[in-house]
C-alpha cells in the first residue's frame, strides 16, 4: 500500500531549507573554490606566494631560475622546465598557434625535463616566453593546463576527502608547490596528504575538518622544511594556518595574511 505522504506546515517547512541552506554556506561546501569569485581568491593568494603580487593576471610573461633545481620558472602557477609542465603548456599553445616563436624550443624543452639545464633556451627561449605572453593563445594555455594539472585535481580531491572551500585552497596550493607525486628532492601532494591521514582522519572518512587541515599543514611544512631550496613555511604559517585558526572554512574576505614578511588583504565584497 502506497501511504499518503503528511503534508508540513509551509511556514516551518521553509525555515528548515533556510537553515540547511545556511549551514551549507557556514562551511563552504555551497560555493567551493571552482566557484569564480573563490577561484579568482585562490589565484591572488597563490600569486602572493609565488610572484610577490596580488596581481595574477600580470605573471603570464614572469620567468626565471629561482635555484630550486627545476631549471625555468614561469607563469602564473610557476610551470617548470624541470618537471615538464612547461613544456606541456607550450605545446598547447602550439597546437592553437603553430607559427609561434615558442615552438622551435620543444626538443629543448623535451631535453631538459628532469633537472635544471638550460642548454639550449637562454635568453632566446626567455625573451620569446615574455613576447608569447601578450598573445590571448598563450594565457590560454596556461589557464588551461593549470586546471588540468592542478586546480581541478585538488578540489576534486579535497571534495572527495569532504573539505570546504578552505581545504580546496590548502589542497590546490600543495599541487602547484609540489606536484601530485614525489619527485628528487622533493615531497608530493599525495605523500603529504598520506601523512596528515596517519595522524586525523578527513571529514569525508567522518574526521573533523579544521583537525585534519592542522595535520595536513603539519605534514607540508615539513615536506617544504626538507626541500634543499625551500625552508620559508609562511604561505602556511602566516596565510593559510591563520584563516584555519579564525574558522574561516569557507575562504571568505576580508583575508589578511603574510608570506615572505610581507602583508596582504583582500576586502570583503
Amino acid at each position: 500500500m502506497i501511504h499518503a505522504l503528511r503534508r508540513l506546515p509551509l511556514v516551518p517547512l521553509l525555515l528548515a531549507l533556510i537553515a540547511c541552506a545556511a549551514c551549507t554556506s557556514a562551511s563552504g561546501a555551497s560555493a567551493g573554490l571552482d566557484s569564480p569569485a573563490k577561484k579568482e581568491i585562490a589565484m591572488r593568494l597563490v600569486s602572493s606566494a609565488e610572484n610577490s603580487s596580488l596581481d595574477w593576471t600580470a605573471q603570464y610573461g614572469y620567468i626565471e631560475d629561482i635555484g630550486d633545481g627545476r631549471g625555468y620558472t614561469a607563469g602564473i602557477v610557476g610551470f617548470c622546465t624541470g618537471c615538464g609542465d612547461l613544456l606541456q603548456v607550450v605545446q598547447r599553445y602550439t597546437d592553437a598557434r603553430p607559427d609561434n616563436r615558442l615552438a622551435a624550443f620543444i626538443p629543448a624543452l623535451r631535453a631538459v625535463r628532469g633537472g635544471d639545464s638550460h642548454q639550449g633556451l637562454g635568453r632566446a627561449f626567455t625573451d620569446a616566453w615574455k613576447a608569447a605572453a601578450g598573445d590571448p593563445a598563450m594565457r590560454k594555455a596556461q589557464d588551461a593546463e593549470r586546471d588540468r594539472l592542478y586546480f581541478d585535481p585538488a578540489v576534486s580531491r579535497a571534495k572527495t576527502d569532504g573539505l570546504g572551500t578552505l581545504g580546496q585552497f590548502i589542497y590546490y596550493d600543495a599541487y602547484v608547490m609540489h606536484g601530485y607525486g614525489d619527485s628528487r628532492g622533493s615531497v608530493g601532494f599525495r605523500t603529504i596528504r598520506e601523512q596528515a591521514l596517519r595522524t586525523a582522519e578527513s571529514p569525508g572518512r567522518g574526521g573533523d575538518e579544521t583537525r585534519y587541515l592542522h595535520a595536513f599543514l603539519d605534514a607540508r611544512a615539513a615536506a617544504i622544511r626538507r626541500e634543499p631550496s625551500h625552508s620559508d613555511t609562511s604561505r602556511i604559517d602566516t596565510a593559510q594556518r591563520v584563516f584555519l585558526d579564525r574558522g574561516n572554512l569557507a575562504l571568505d574576505p576580508p583575508l589578511d595574511w603574510k608570506v615572505y614578511g610581507d602583508s596582504y588583504h583582500l576586502a570583503a565584497e
